[in-house]
């Protein structure tokens, strides 16, 4: 009998053995990801389109998303809705800077019913006029909501700034909703998913004749050529400030561009990024939350994209705040440069970071995400077993030399808003 007394073994992890989905080709630029080990009857559908908002103008790309299950000249978007429904299924769709994604949830016997549901909507879509008018007034309606919140002020000046002069910081404007035509629309959905499917990824026990099926529903949008995207970024670098009548808090973002999974550097870098802002009992949140009381959370991530990456510090704090908040912020980044983190701490982080990662290998759909997570950058599953190797074996010397080389205040695009 299990003695509950006593504290278990604790042991340190080296190496995960991972699953790999299988692969099919439907077409030497377009794959398919087919994750089978699911031991319930649950199923999941993804549809990756070069559809992103780096493509077109960010408001044609949203809304041509937003339209893709609006109706046919045979169905109303009601009845596609309705149809879905009755199947228990479930669907939604998003958009990044890269890439669109549709995905479907279902029972496993579902999956492929709702899936031709669907495939049917975005193939015939009617671009009903009464449908767009719809979306372009509900779009624009929360565009106006938003611009009265610093922190999407303040988001979409951070974006415009350290994307500066490149697709990538292209950013809405409200005159963006009045000058739509349908022409634009039908021209991106016509280019970016009828001819633009990326990749296809299916997770869930399905015998091998219904993902047969699936690439003979799908397969014939298939993207002609590989994706391109750029990869030569530079930050507009200093401090911002946007007012905002009436605010009580003010927004503030802090970044610089860096890098994505590719670099040398990431897997270290990400211990660094850990310790000053990535976890609850970060320096950042110890100081600026626990014990200045500026704000009620506080926290940093690397974003990535396909050739780059950023490095992003976000908080919203009391106006009459926001100067001493940023000093602290900087003084953060100045300890790390010029003191060598301690042990405890360290070893902290470490146990946290690992137990984060078996904790996001937890079953068939985690472990779909850990692989696409690394698929879009060409590398594979082991990239995490990298990863571990890296937290066990970083010195403090080594994060003391990646703070000098990446957290220089001077390098930083700061905005605020409020």
């Amino acid at each position: 009998m299990l003695n509950r007394s006593l504290q278990p073994e604790l042991k340190s992890i080296d190496k995960i053995d991972f699953v790999t989905p299988r692969q099919f080709d439907i077409t030497a630029n377009t794959k398919l990801y087919f994750m089978k080990d699911v031991s319930d009857e649950t199923s999941r559908l993804d549809l990756y389109f070069d559809a992103g908002t780096t493509i077109a103008k960010p408001v044609i790309s949203s809304l041509v998303n937003g339209l893709l299950l609006s109706g046919t000249p045979q169905k109303t978007s009601i009845q596609i809705n309705e149809e879905i429904d009755a199947l228990g299924g479930f669907y939604e769709s998003s958009v990044s800077h890269e890439n669109a994604v549709v995905s479907i949830f279902a029972l496993r016997e579902n999956l492929l019913p709702i899936l031709r549901i669907v495939a049917d909507a975005i193939a015939n879509v009617a671009f009903l006029d009464s449908e767009v008018k719809e979306l372009i007034s509900d779009r624009k309606q929360r565009f106006l909501v938003n611009m009265e919140k610093v922190s999407f002020i303040a988001q979409r000046q951070f974006q415009e700034r350290i994307f500066a002069n490149s697709t990538y910081g292209n950013i809405l404007q409200t005159t963006d909703f009045d000058s739509i035509s349908h022409q634009e629309l039908r021209s991106f959905y016509t280019d970016n998913y009828l001819n633009g499917l990326q990749k296809v990824v299916v997770v869930g026990n399905v015998q091998q004749d219904k993902i047969d099926e699936i690439i003979d529903l799908v397969g014939a949008w298939s993207k002609p050529q590989q994706s391109t995207f750029p990869g030569q970024f530079s930050n507009l670098k200093g401090e911002s400030h946007l007012v905002k009548e009436g605010a009580l808090q003010t927004a503030i973002r802090v970044g610089r561009i860096l890098f994505n999974k590719t670099h040398t550097d990431y897997c270290d870098f990400m211990v660094l990024n850990t310790i000053l802002g990535d976890y609850f009992g970060s320096r950042l949140m110890s100081n600026i939350r626990e014990d200045k009381g500026y704000t009620y959370g506080i926290g940093t991530l690397l974003g990535e994209l396909h050739e780059t990456g950023y490095f992003l510090i976000a908080t919203e704090v009391g106006k009459d705040v926001k100067a001493a908040t940023l000093l602290e912020i900087q003084r953060e980044m100045f300890l790390l440069q010029s003191e060598l983190v301690d042990a405890e701490e360290l070893q902290l982080v470490k146990n946290y970071m690992i137990g984060q990662l078996l904790k996001s290998a937890d079953g068939p759909y985690a472990l779909t995400d850990l692989f696409l997570g690394v698929e879009t950058f060409g590398l594979t599953l082991e990239f995490y077993n990298k990863s571990i190797d890296a937290i066990n074996n970083i010195t403090p010397e080594r994060i003391q030399e990646l703070a000098n080389k990446y957290l220089k205040w001077e390098d930083m695009t700061v905005v605020s808003a409020g």
